[in-house]
């Protein structure tokens, strides 16, 4: 196999959860050698049964390579030439050098996977090992072997993450509150640098109430954002509430991320602009990934499937119950929420089992959006049709998801990808409004 590589390029050796993660892996790779040991193929065959996009990654990852044989093209032996002109092997050599097994032993499938990447690099070739596994990293350079993270779609650095709020105080904000405030809107200059939607927080000194405005590119206006609203009896109880409920509720952005540690209200403003707009959409759908505990398999639990996912499926619903309490058990508020659950028009639901679905003219929340892949994020938004609004919700510093993190989840990556699209909105919370003992936990534990 080696004697077929491509001359005086690295050779990189892919790791099973690099294409559990992306099954597109393989093609971001230019011009290079790479190396899917044939362990690699064994452990992703176990994947492919499930709804999951695990799953879905692991039967694409099959078609893909399938796809290559049936073009008469030969892994095995000679390499195959992709796309990007890289050349990639299924290397089947499984036999593990004396030296090798003096340090790692076992039929161990990561063992396996170093074996392969050891035994290349001991001819002499440029060897890197691409996985996600932190663990497997540190095996790995114990061998002498380099490795790097599968960064295709990681950001680089996560202080520069668009927040969607910019803040200006002193003397340069004393124009633009009486402009706005007298106006409602305002031009600003076309060298101007700015996102789409972002908000303007003005204010002359730091302790002021600000005065906000959102920059709508498509007139290269500064409008006026009034705070005191409400959505569904709910009200904003800071600045940054109103900012978020004010892009919740604006039509012409049908992409909303709402990022903020736990205890901001993300989720409950949300639901409850949805529930504000009910008349504008034929359903309200509420879901969240199904990241078990200590990332075991619901199978291991007990009791059925609905007892199962009832425990992470609960906090939506006391989102709701929320709203709910708000208002009087006769009142027409909480009579429509009651019909609306009755006539599946809100539906809470694992994001798992929306799979598939065409959404058209629905008001779709994502809850702890941190714990997709950003494919996850691209899949969803792809099934959006006419007249839907998806939003987003999550804490990029509460990742439950393995390989996952602040860099490379799904909601980070949205953010940054989509900043500059005019549909497209972001609103970070920072201030929390739950007890004060919740807010010292987010804060220091």
């Amino acid at each position: 196999m080696t004697e077929k590589f491509i001359p005086n390029k690295k050779v990189f050796v892919f790791d099973t959860n690099v294409i559990l993660h992306d099954f597109k892996s393989i093609f971001s790779f230019e011009e290079t050698n790479i190396v899917i040991p044939i362990t690699v193929l064994e452990e992703v065959d176990k994947f492919k049964k499930g709804s999951d996009t695990i799953n879905f990654n692991a039967r694409e990852f099959i078609r893909e390579l399938d796809n290559l044989v049936d073009n008469g093209k030969d892994m095995f032996s000679n390499g195959a030439i992709l796309p990007n002109k890289s050349k990639i092997f299924v290397d089947v050599n499984n036999e593990e050098r004396e030296d090798f097994k003096k340090i790692f032993s076992g039929n161990i499938p990561d063992h396996k996977i170093l074996s392969s990447a050891y035994n290349i690099k001991c001819e002499d070739f440029r060897v890197v090992l691409i996985t996600k596994d932190i663990n497997m990293r540190m095996k790995a350079r114990s061998l002498g072997i380099n490795t790097q993270d599968y960064n295709t779609d990681k950001i680089e650095k996560l202080s520069s993450l668009f927040t969607g709020i910019e803040n200006i105080s002193g003397d340069n904000a004393k124009v633009y509150i009486e402009e706005l405030k007298n106006n409602n809107e305002i031009g600003i200059k076309s060298e101007h640098s700015i996102y789409p939607n972002t908000y303007l927080c003005y204010r002359v000194n730091e302790e002021d109430e600000a005065v906000i405005g959102k920059y709508k590119e498509d007139s290269n206006t500064i409008i006026y954002v009034n705070t005191d609203i409400s959505a569904y009896g709910i009200k904003p109880r800071n600045e940054e509430q109103a900012m978020a409920l004010d892009i919740l509720l604006d039509n012409s952005v049908p992409l909303v991320t709402v990022m903020g540690k736990a205890g901001t209200g993300k989720t409950l403003l949300a639901l409850a602009a949805a529930l504000e707009k009910r008349r504008e959409y034929r359903q309200i759908l509420l879901a969240r990934p199904i990241v078990a505990l200590s990332n075991k398999d619901l199978g291991f639990l007990p009791g059925d499937v609905n007892s199962k996912l009832e425990p992470y499926m609960q906090p939506l619903f006391d989102n709701l119950s929320v709203i709910q309490h708000l208002h009087s058990e006769d009142s027409d508020e909480s009579k429509n929420i009651r019909k609306m659950l009755e006539n599946e028009k809100i539906v809470i639901s694992p994001l798992a089992y929306i799979r598939g679905r065409s959404l058209n003219k629905i008001y779709f929340i994502v809850d702890e959006a941190q714990n997709l892949t950003p494919h996850e994020i691209k899949t969803i938004i792809t099934r959006a049709g006419e007249g839907t609004k998806i939003v987003f919700t999550g804490d990029i510093h509460q990742i439950d998801t393995p390989y996952l993190d602040e860099r490379n989840n799904g909601l980070t990556y949205l953010i940054d990808r989509t900043k500059a699209e005019v549909l497209s909105g972001t609103v970070t919370l920072e201030k929390g409004e739950r007890s004060k003992l919740a807010e010292l936990a987010a804060n220091v534990l």
